[in-house]
């Protein structure tokens, strides 16, 4: 899936400080302190409109929609994801098909983790910041991390522009792709900045942590990240941005389209088939 809290909506009781709504993507994107966005209008409206589900656009891009299924930094399947699907806006997925036909010609196919993100799975999320005592993947997603910072150093938000449909967290796989053992419930959890053959074995190439590792090193450009990691973080970088996204630096994963057409509408329907009509 890929956030910053306005945190007085959600941990003034946990943290204090002042608001952090995670940042919009700008003409001239830096490593520097975003503006912050408006406050959203959501809309819980059926169908998203101009939504499309991306692999019925093109059916070449992998999905391993996280949300859905208990491997998150949750450890349980999301409210508001009813269905493992990646839905988008048509104009971001039209977008994400020029990169995968500039991936496919490097030998790679794109991998998305998490696209639109429903109201109620923010909501979900925040409600399970204030539940101390539930840490149970804590090993694997935030290591050396407590979890009353998740929100407060950006990892989270509240809102989140993934909630406006042109937005996803992706990575890059081979093509074609190796197969990826599944995920079970109560086996050991290892660290996501662990070496690629100890930490979980996503089929990914190596881009130096895991997906939803909440750690400096997840930042697109950490110094600590060299060789093929720092390479490959590049890559990625590179073909979105040609398309037009913008990448979150604190997470190499997390980009958003510069032009989307709802840069003030939050949507709060399912991520379902049926809610694209």
């Amino acid at each position: 899936m890929r956030h910053r809290l306005a945190v007085v909506l959600a941990l003034a009781g946990l943290l204090g400080g002042c608001p952090r709504p995670e940042p919009r993507p700008a003409p001239q994107p830096t490593s520097a302190s975003p503006t912050p966005a408006p406050t959203p209008s959501t809309s819980a409206a059926a169908p998203l409109p101009g939504f499309v589900v991306l692999t019925d656009l093109d059916p070449r891009i992998h999905a391993d929609i996280r949300y859905a299924t208990p491997h998150n930094f949750v450890g349980r399947p999301i409210t508001g994801y009813r269905e493992p699907l990646c839905l988008l806006t048509r104009q971001a997925a039209e977008a994400l098909r020029r990169v995968q036909d500039a991936a496919l010609t490097g030998g790679h196919s794109l991998k998305v983790y998490d696209c639109y993100r429903p109201q109620p799975a923010v909501d979900d999320f925040v409600a399970w910041s204030k539940r101390p005592d539930e840490q149970q993947t804590k090993a694997e997603f935030y290591p050396d991390l407590a979890k009353n910072r998740l929100f407060a150093d950006g990892y989270i938000g509240a809102p989140t522009a993934h909630s406006r449909g042109s937005t996803l967290d992706l990575t890059l796989v081979d093509e074609p792709a190796a197969s990826q053992p599944p995920y079970r419930v109560g086996q050991p959890l290892v660290a996501c900045t662990a070496p690629r053959g100890q930490r979980f074995a996503d089929n990914s190439i190596d881009m130096g942590t895991g997906f939803d590792c909440f750690d400096s090193r997840a930042h697109t450009a950490d110094p600590r990240i060299t060789g093929t990691p720092r390479e490959n973080r590049r890559l990625l970088q590179r073909l979105m941005t040609d398309a037009g996204f913008v990448n979150y630096d604190r997470e190499w994963w997390h980009y958003s389209l510069r032009d989307e057409p709802y840069p003030d509408t939050f949507f709060a329907a399912p991520v379902a088939r049926s809610s694209v009509g």
